[in-house]
């Protein structure tokens, strides 16, 4: 009986003779890592404190927008200092302040600059006009579930290239296109309407290319507004406007705020656009800065300081917009 017993125990739970168990006293791979010197000295000295922790967190996203955002700006900004790019052997290279001198001293620049400052800032205010009931009826009116479905039928648009959707905005307002299509079709015109290479078509390819960046800021901001506070306000006797500028519109100003700053910033440096949708009386700042980089010899440190100057002109515009919807958010607070 008792050698019955061994053996069955051998056969159910002990070892073998052909398949020893292993050795359960030896370390693996991460025991022999921790076990090493520097290793745990290191991460002892890193995980000492919450802020080393978030430091060694932070490292690797912040060297990669240096490297893929800062590091091309900061290139730019040296370019545009220099006296001729790329660099030649039968020329010394040296820095200068000319660069930026030109675009004050020669007046025909100017005016496609301010044009693009102001164009932006129009077509900025216009797509919020657009987009704002838009997210409202999307955040308030339709049901929770079905929001997302929503969102996705509105993001298909913008899974196709920039180029393409461009080229979608020149085929409905073509003298062929859609819009003049209709209008004939209906009795409206006779003629079709020129609608190609003018303000009007790069407006609407403007706002038909930002109007997402519009929408998502403004429906974020709008959800997250409890609907008791608009019920409230109609028991204490508010109509649909005042609640809607007393309690909607402030509370909602983070998401306004954000929203322009994107299409404010991403519609000043349009290239594609206005080359495809706009005209001659329609010329755009980017425009001017591509032809220095389009032409042979020193042209390039202008476009780099004509870019420079662009770019902080829009982040001075946005960053003043922004300190005014802080300042306004601030009194709704209080």
């Amino acid at each position: 009986m008792s050698d019955l017993s061994s053996s069955g125990g051998a056969s159910l739970g002990g070892p073998s003779p052909g398949h020893p168990l292993p050795d359960a006293g030896r370390p693996g791979f991460w025991g022999r890592l921790t076990g090493f010197g520097p290793y745990r000295g290191f991460s002892d000295f890193v995980l000492a404190s919450p802020r080393r922790q978030f430091w060694l967190l932070l490292i690797v996203p912040l060297i990669w927008v240096f490297v893929t955002h800062l590091g091309p700006i900061l290139q730019m900004l040296q370019v545009s200092f220099l006296t001729n790019y790329p660099p030649s052997p039968a020329k010394v290279t040296g820095y200068t302040l000319d660069n930026y001198t030109r675009f004050f001293s020669e007046g025909i620049f100017i005016t496609p600059f301010i044009r693009t400052l102001v164009f932006s800032s129009v077509l900025t205010l216009a797509t919020l006009v657009i987009m704002y009931p838009v997210a409202y009826f999307l955040a308030r009116h339709v049901k929770r579930d079905n929001q997302m479905l929503f969102l996705m039928l509105l993001l298909v648009p913008f899974w196709v290239g920039e180029v393409v959707r461009i080229y979608a905005v020149m085929i409905l307002l073509g003298n062929n296109g859609a819009i003049n299509i209709a209008l004939q079709w209906l009795g409206l015109i006779e003629r079709p309407i020129p609608f190609m290479y003018t303000g009007f078509s790069l407006s609407v390819g403007i706002i038909y290319l930002t109007a997402l960046y519009m929408l998502m800021p403004l429906y974020s901001a709008l959800e997250k507004i409890p609907a008791n506070y608009s019920e409230a306000a109609a028991d204490l006797g508010a109509g649909a406007w005042t609640r809607f500028r007393r309690v909607t519109l402030p509370l909602s100003l983070e998401g306004v705020g954000a929203g322009c700053t994107l299409v404010f910033l991403i519609s000043t440096g349009m290239y594609a656009t206005p080359v495809l949708l706009g005209g001659p009386g329609t010329t755009l700042f980017s425009q001017v800065i591509s032809g220095f980089f389009h032409v042979a010899g020193d042209q390039w440190p202008v476009g780099a300081a004509f870019s420079c100057i662009l770019l902080i002109a829009a982040l001075a515009v946005s960053g003043g917009f922004n300190r005014l919807i802080g300042f306004l958010s601030k009194r709704v607070v209080k």
